[in-house]
């Protein structure tokens, strides 16, 4: 199984890389600093892209991909659930062109 970054810096990575670039990260629910669960909305210039979720695939590596559902006006509602469950998780949302590709280099 691979190594993984600690929640916190990770999500401090995220956004640091986001704003060099000139785009913006907000943390819209904090999780455990280290072992939190990570969901990030990708979204470019304010309009709402795709929900992602860092999960671990059967060879003990982490990847990222689509979760909950498509509509964008039924994520709060999606994200409010998961919240409750695993009061852990982290929300992010990245507002960047290429959003995806960020995150996939930052957090492989």
């Amino acid at each position: 199984m691979a190594a993984r970054l600690a929640a916190g810096m990770l999500v401090s990575a995220l956004i640091r890389r986001v704003e060099e670039i000139g785009g913006n990260g907000v943390v819209l629910a904090k999780g455990d600093a280290t072992a939190g669960a990570l969901l990030i909305q990708l979204a470019e210039r304010g309009v709402s892209g795709e929900l992602l979720e860092r999960r671990l695939d059967q060879e003990g590596v982490y990847r990222w991909s689509p979760t909950g559902p498509a509509n964008p006006e039924e994520r709060g509602d999606y994200l409010a659930r998961r919240r409750r469950s695993d009061p852990d998780l982290w929300v992010i949302e990245l507002d960047v062109a290429n959003g995806r590709e960020i995150v996939e280099q930052i957090a492989a």
